[in-house]
């Protein structure tokens, strides 16, 4: 079909996005759909679950995302207000728009939200990153995941051992396809645009001389609610960061839920030091400017362990687990909980020299998209043709 038109009879793919992972994930395969030949035309449906306007519009330029064909405008919520809202806007969008299919990423509410309307309308829904676990189902995110590769009826994998999750919950083989990382597309087709962090640092008012330490400096960021919620758990972290400081200096990207939190709870005092440059958050070139000069990266993000991982710097995950394992058995990932003594060693080995230097995981090469773009073009033309037959 390379010298043709992509069938009228079907419809174009709905790609969903919520929240700030999504973006990064859904940039390089708009682009990998429109580069495919025959073009495989796409319907981009933002739900507005992420509620900072200003960081979501930035996000959009700096990833070259086209503006939304629909925005649903959700906003923030608890979580069942909010899935029950996604769903509630997003099943007037299948029935006037009859997608080919719906296309969701990660494992956000509005992943979960979107898959459950397609699949009740009889739309294929289409899981990028499936078969990810942390086995921890007090995680949200983690009910998401699995909720939404049960009902998914082509899965794209970002590692091989997801492959095997899937089959222990009863997932067919037939139904999953490993193609590599597209967050790794997105960092590699933007690493040369990235921002300089002593640009990031003078735009926030802070002096850029705090990067200039032989030592080098180290990036965190903090927003999970079981690390930044609690003041028995938040406030043993901020002290440990402001010790890890007195040894490498710190640039804080803090989150609006943490920096909420610390100011409820008044332990701002604990960040009142010229060795930590407290930003607010930042758009995705300046993070990846900062990711990739850091000495280390102090974080609770999942994107920052695959991120670190690529750039080939060490990466201390404040988790007790990971749905990322490839990032610790391959990369430069290594967990440490909330244990400050843990946060301590681990930092002392990064800077004495023996902190991980890891690997590149297979398929994180930049072409994970066209990898998807490939497949999915054919499984949605054989579909096609069995229905028709």
């Amino acid at each position: 079909m390379t010298d043709q038109q992509w069938p009228a009879d079907l419809g174009p793919i709905a790609c969903v996005v919520g929240a700030r992972p999504n973006f990064m994930k859904m940039a390089p395969i708009l682009r990998a759909f429109s580069a495919h030949r025959p073009a495989m035309p796409t319907l981009l449906v933002h739900t507005g679950q992420h509620y900072d306007n200003d960081m979501n519009d930035r996000l959009f330029v700096d990833l070259r995302l086209p503006h939304p064909d629909i925005n649903l405008e959700v906003g923030s919520a608890t979580h069942a207000v909010q899935t029950a809202e996604v769903m509630k806007r997003f099943e007037p969008v299948l029935d006037g728009r009859r997608p080919s299919c719906v296309l969701v990423v990660g494992d956000v509410n509005s992943t979960l939200a979107c898959a459950l309307v397609s699949v009740k309308k009889d739309v294929p829904v289409v899981h990028v990153e499936a078969g990810l676990r942390s086995h921890d189902r007090a995680m949200p995110e983690e009910i998401n995941r699995v909720l939404t590769d049960q009902i998914a009826d082509r899965l794209y994998t970002t590692e091989r051992s997801a492959l095997a999750n899937l089959m222990r919950e009863g997932v067919a083989e037939e139904r999953v396809c490993f193609v590599g990382n597209v967050m790794i597309d997105s960092l590699l087709s933007n690493r040369e645009l990235a921002h300089s962090p002593a640009k990031t640092l003078q735009l926030a008012g802070i002096d850029p001389a705090l990067l200039d330490d032989p030592r080098g400096y180290g990036v965190v960021t903090l927003h999970r609610p079981s690390n930044v919620d609690q003041v028995e758990t938040l406030q043993p972290l901020l002290s440990v960061l402001r010790e890890v400081s007195e040894q490498v200096p710190l640039v804080f990207a803090m989150h609006p839920r943490t920096r909420a939190n610390v100011e409820r709870l008044g332990l701002g005092e604990l960040l009142r030091t010229p060795r930590i440059a407290v930003l607010p958050p930042q758009g995705y070139l300046e993070m990846l400017g900062l990711l990739a000069g850091a000495k280390l990266v102090l974080s609770d993000s999942g994107g920052l362990q695959e991120e670190s991982t690529a750039l080939g710097v060490p990466c201390l995950t404040i988790r007790e687990n990971t749905e990322r394992p490839i990032t610790i058995e391959q990369g430069t990932n290594t967990l440490v909980g909330c244990d400050p003594q843990a946060i301590r060693r681990g930092v002392g080995e990064v800077l004495s020299g023996v902190g991980k230097s890891g690997r590149i995981p297979e398929f994180w090469d930049g072409q994970a998209a066209p990898r998807i773009a490939a497949d999915l073009s054919a499984w949605l033309l054989a579909r096609r043709a069995r229905r028709a037959a």
